[in-house]
């Protein structure tokens, strides 16, 4: 690399991450996948005034936190990450903090046990972290996948994102549980190849809330969701109402046919849910989720998660 400010910015990345970064230097990454594997490919933007909004958190929390959102989707198709790329819009005001931000993807990546294999760094109006991550598997896990008489299981408790952000929004100060798990969520990764392995057959990753991934996974697999309310597993201090659209929570929604719940949480240590049962469609009837009793709990509205362009 040559002179420059931008060039300097790299090198410190790079001076940064020292191991965590791996094989940077040319025009493009080279990667193995492993023989009999399917290469799995996803790309996440976090974006100023979008996700969040300065104040909010760190430097160091944005871009953990972003990396987390792009890994998380590699979790949802049960895949192994091979390494991953970051693209970062760096407003003047946020310069001096690039090394933060730096830091907060090279701590998740390590986490993750994910290289940082290449990357890009320009100037923009707003910060923006778009991270690209890479990965493998044998046995994926579609949004297509759900079958009649299945049971949707998820991992973890919800809600505690979504009281973070409301929080945020009228200007207080959200619980500390509720901030962690907003700044430090978890992508499932271990878990969804856990699960994969032991019977799950279709997956989605909870960034737009229950009701919304359901809605998808209904939709994707042409099935009726019918969710129990009653079960599902909720963080404290929040209510079902909004731990249903509670978004960027970064747990699985994972379909099957009795998984082995006791299992999984002796082996992996995180609760696993039994919260909705899938049926086919009658004639004529669309996908769609509701309660197990249709006159107390009508179809899910439209508008029942998150959605990018509502606003």
């Amino acid at each position: 690399m040559g002179p420059g400010a931008e060039f300097d910015a790299i090198r410190e990345m790079l001076r940064r991450w020292g191991p965590r970064a791996q094989g940077i230097g040319d025009d493009a990454a080279l990667l193995d996948v492993p023989a009999g594997e399917h290469l799995a490919v996803s790309t996440d933007s976090t974006v100023e005034d979008v996700h969040f909004k300065r104040g909010w958190l760190t430097a160091h929390e944005i871009a953990y936190r972003a990396t987390v959102a792009a890994l998380s989707d590699l979790a949802a198709m049960a895949a192994s990450p091979l390494g991953l790329v970051s693209a970062l819009a760096i407003p003047r005001d946020w310069r001096s903090q690039l090394p933060e931000i730096a830091e907060g993807i090279g701590e998740a990546a390590a986490e993750f046990a994910t290289p940082i294999v290449g990357g890009n760094v320009t100037g923009g109006a707003l910060l923006t972290i778009t991270v690209t991550v890479l990965g493998s598997v044998s046995r994926a896990l579609p949004r297509s996948g759900v079958a009649p008489d299945d049971t949707l299981y998820v991992t973890g408790r919800l809600g505690a994102s979504g009281a973070a952000l409301a929080a945020f929004e009228k200007g207080e100060r959200p619980s500390p549980a509720h901030r962690a798990r907003f700044a430090r969520p978890t992508p499932r990764i271990r878990e969804a190849r856990w699960l994969a392995m032991h019977g799950a057959r279709a997956a989605i990753d909870i960034s737009d809330g229950l009701l919304a991934e359901l809605s998808h996974l209904a939709a994707a697999s042409q099935v009726w969701i019918a969710l129990d309310t009653a079960s599902v597993p909720l963080f404290e201090g929040v209510s079902i109402a909004d731990a249903l659209r509670s978004g960027e929570e970064y747990e699985l929604l994972v379909a099957g046919s009795g998984l082995d719940v006791a299992g999984f949480e002796k082996e992996l240590g995180v609760p696993l849910t039994a919260v909705a049962t899938a049926r086919a469609l009658a004639p004529g009837e669309q996908p769609g989720v509701g309660g197990t009793a249709p006159a107390k709990a009508p179809r899910v509205a439209p508008k029942s998660g998150h959605d990018h362009f509502s606003s």
